[in-house]
């Protein structure tokens, strides 16, 4: 994790909203390494759609996937922290019909992540965090 995503994470965790960002639209996503097995916080923004939080694996507009994608793939469960809580989740990444209807309605709210994907050969990952249920709830 690089400086800047350590202080944001800090910054996040302290109640704080991190410089130039805004709280309400951050979400912390914790992976477990694929070769490390150590779990790795990165700070994204958090897309609230009516189904699940998503996040787009732009790395932005990197020409390769971002290493937290990786991780989720190969390990799925993942921990999420955002403005109003926590919580566990299994990560998909979405294909087809779901992950065009998934962009659709991320470009109404983040519409930079168009020229993200018109810069890249590669289609840029969109990831649904599906909560898992409480225990005991």
């Amino acid at each position: 994790m690089t400086e800047i995503d350590d202080g944001v994470v800090a910054a996040f965790r302290a109640g704080e909203t991190p410089p130039g960002m805004h709280r309400e639209r951050l979400l912390l996503l914790t992976t477990t390494g694929r070769t490390s097995g150590e779990r790795r916080t990165t700070p994204m923004m958090r897309l609230a759609l009516p189904d699940a939080d998503h996040v787009v694996a732009s790395a932005n507009a990197a020409p390769t996937h971002p290493q937290w994608l990786l991780n989720l793939v190969e390990d799925p469960d993942v921990h999420v922290e955002v403005l109003d809580g926590e919580y566990d989740a299994v990560a998909v990444v979405l294909r087809g019909a779901e992950r065009a209807s998934a962009w659709n309605s991320i470009l109404q709210i983040a519409p930079f992540f168009a020229a993200h994907q018109s810069d890249v050969d590669r289609t840029i990952p969109v990831v649904r965090l599906e909560r898992r249920p409480a225990i005991g709830g």
